[in-house]
This record gives structure tokens, C-alpha cells and sequence, in this order.
């Protein structure tokens, strides 16, 4: 890697510390720092939601499957699309009514317990404790996928590559607080979309255009690349679209539509939040499709790979460093809500 892109990426790293610290003078209490005191405007809670919830595997996953299988893995597009609007539709609303009405909750095993009345405990207990464990697990794997991008960004070993993104993601976690990481998701969110929209057209672009960059996919690819249903079953199908059902219960997203300053901000935010996600999506199928026309004489050894080297391939040092920095915040935008989702359950459900 260059140090261009290296200096880059140091200057994203900076910025986003600093917003950290911004948002350090808005939070001064205890509901403050776990929901930035219900004062999200639509737009803040959407990009934050959608960046929150994609993580690497927008920039990276979801290309490279395309890039190996093809467009039979589009199902899992469809299925995210689907979960996602109906959570705004039928769980967004409701949930932002009725954890103020619930005590005013703060977190979502706070909102169980008042909601039906437990005094026993179990309920917030039990989801914390969930909470806490997996999130630990999803957060780890999160903050090694950041590890190897410093590494390979930097030339680092692992190992202080890993101390690195760890510090600086629980940097402006700590310091800011909820509005913190809302902050710079939303930056991170603006991020990946441009990303995501201008590498693989600027790939399609530069091998001709759509109809050459076909022949280009065609020849290289196996029998049955652009067809959806190309080796699967219906079974199969729905299996893939069964990844939108875990919307309905992910606490970093559920706690954007819980922040939210007002109901009637919800379709508006609503309406940001479902365009991000479909081109952001749409973008993640063409960048696959793009480096399978792109490296067709001569195929990338690791599928997940395919945005990374197209950016390198396509841009100069200074926007490739841009561009990967776009997946530096896929990472970090999901790793920080979930440790601040994870210190809430210590905070407000452990502790209290």
C-alpha cells in the first residue's frame, strides 16, 4: 500500500475521533450517552441504522459472492430489503412510543421488564445476558476484520494492527456516547454509498460500457452466472432471503428507531433509510458483477477481495484510500454501535 492511502485513512481516523469529541458536549446524562437523549432527526437515524447494520460485509461479503457464485446470491438482497421495510413498517413506530411510555426505557431489556411488568428481573436479566454474550462474539470478529485492513493498509503485524482499530473505535465509542457513534455512521454511511456507487461504475465504464462488461462476465464466469435461479432451489431461495428476518430483533438497529425526537419523523426517516439500503445493495451486486467482467484473465484468489482491488486498480492512490477507508467504516460503524449496545446492558440492565 502506498503512503497516500495510508495518510488517508489516518486523516478518516482523526476526523471521526473528532466527532467523538463533538459529540461529547451533548451528552451529560445517563440517557444521553445510551440514546442521545431521543433527539435523532430522521436522516441521522437512518444512514446510522442502515451503516450500523451492513459492516464489512456490504464491502466485502456480499461482492465477493457475486464475484464467485453469481447473481443466484441475489436472494439475500431481497430478503434484506424486505426485513428491513418491515421493521420501519411494523416495528419502528411502535417501538419508539412505547419504550418512552415503558418508563421512558433507555435499552431493550429495560423496555421488556416495564412493558409487562416484571419485577422478578428475568426478563431484563435474561435478554442482557444474551445480549452481552453474542454481541461480544459479533464485536471480536468485527474488530479482526478492521485488524487485517490495518495490517495490510499500514504494513503492521496483526497483533498491534488489532490494539490500533480496537483504541481508536472505542475511542469515540467512550468519549461521545450514542450521539457519538450516530455521528459517524452517518458520515461512514455517506461513505460506503458513494463507494459503492462509483467503483463499479467507473469499472463497467472503463471495460466499455454494460454490454461489454457482460461478455466480459459471460466468458469468464461458469454456465448460469446471470441466472438467479442458476443451482438452487426454491428452498434454497428462501433460505437466503430468511437473513431479512434477524431485523426484527437487532438492538443496535432498534435502538436508532427509539431515538428518534419524534414519531412523525419516522416516514421521512423511513424513506432515507430504505433508498440507502436498495442502492447500497444494488451497488454491492454491480461491484461483484464489475471485477468478474474486470479480472476475467486473471481471477482474484480471494473473492472478498473484489472491491479492495478495484479500487486500487481503477483509482489513484489518494481516492483509493478513500475508498478503502469506505470499508474501514462498513467495520467500524457496526462494531461501535454494538459495543456501545453492549456497555449499555452492563450500565442500565447489570449494574442498575
Amino acid at each position: 500500500m502506498s503512503g497516500t492511502i495510508a495518510i488517508t485513512i489516518t486523516v478518516y481516523l482523526v476526523a471521526m475521533l473528532g466527532l467523538g469529541a463533538a459529540a461529547y458536549r451533548y451528552t451529560s446524562s445517563l440517557k444521553d450517552y445510551i440514546l442521545g437523549g431521543r433527539q435523532l432527526n430522521g436522516g441521522v437515524a437512518a444512514l446510522s441504522a442502515g451503516a450500523s447494520d451492513m459492516s464489512g460485509w456490504l464491502m466485502l461479503g456480499l461482492p465477493g459472492t457475486i464475484y464467485a457464485s453469481g447473481f443466484n446470491q441475489i436472494w439475500i438482497a431481497v430478503g434484506l430489503v424486505a426485513g428491513a421495510y418491515l421493521n420501519w413498517q411494523c416495528v419502528a413506530r411502535r417501538l419508539r412510543r412505547y419504550t418512552e411510555l415503558a418508563g421512558d426505557a433507555l435499552t431493550l431489556p429495560d423496555y421488556f421488564e416495564n412493558r409487562f411488568s416484571d419485577r422478578s428481573r428475568m426478563l431484563r436479566v435474561a435478554s442482557a445476558f444474551v445480549i452481552l454474550v453474542f454481541f461480544t462474539i459479533y464485536t471480536s470478529a468485527g474488530l479482526v476484520s478492521g485488524a487485517i485492513l490495518f495490517e495490510q493498509v499500514f504494513g503492521l503485524d496483526y497483533r498491534t494492527a488489532l490494539i490500533i482499530g480496537t483504541v481508536s473505535i472505542l475511542s469515540y465509542t467512550a468519549i461521545g456516547g450514542f450521539l457519538g457513534v450516530c455521528w459517524t455512521d452517518t458520515v461512514q454511511g455517506i461513505m460506503m454509498f458513494l463507494a459503492l456507487l462509483i467503483v463499479p461504475a467507473v469499472a463497467i465504464s472503463g471495460m466499455g460500457g454494460w454490454d461489454a462488461s457482460v461478455s466480459a462476465a459471460s466468458a469468464a464466469a461458469t454456465a448460469g452466472y446471470f441466472d438467479a435461479f442458476n443451482d438452487t432451489t426454491v428452498i434454497g431461495s428462501i433460505s437466503l432471503m430468511a437473513w431479512g428476518l434477524g431485523y426484527f430483533g437487532q438492538p443496535h438497529i432498534l435502538a436508532r428507531f427509539m431515538a428518534l425526537r419524534d414519531e412523525r419523523d419516522m416516514p421521512q426517516a423511513q424513506a432515507i433509510g430504505m433508498t440507502w439500503m436498495v442502492l447500497a445493495l444494488y451497488g454491492a451486486i454491480a461491484t461483484g458483477f464489475a471485477g468478474a467482467g474486470y479480472f476475467a484473465m486473471a481471477p482474484l484468489a480471494n473473492p472478498e477481495t473484489v472491491f479492495l482491488a478495484l479500487s486500487q486498480a481503477l483509482f489513484s492512490p489518494l481516492v483509493a484510500g478513500i475508498l478503502l477507508a469506505a470499508v474501514l467504516a462498513a467495520i467500524m460503524s457496526t462494531v461501535s454501535s454494538q459495543l456501545l449496545v453492549s456497555s449499555s446492558a452492563i450500565a442500565e440492565d447489570f449494574w442498575k
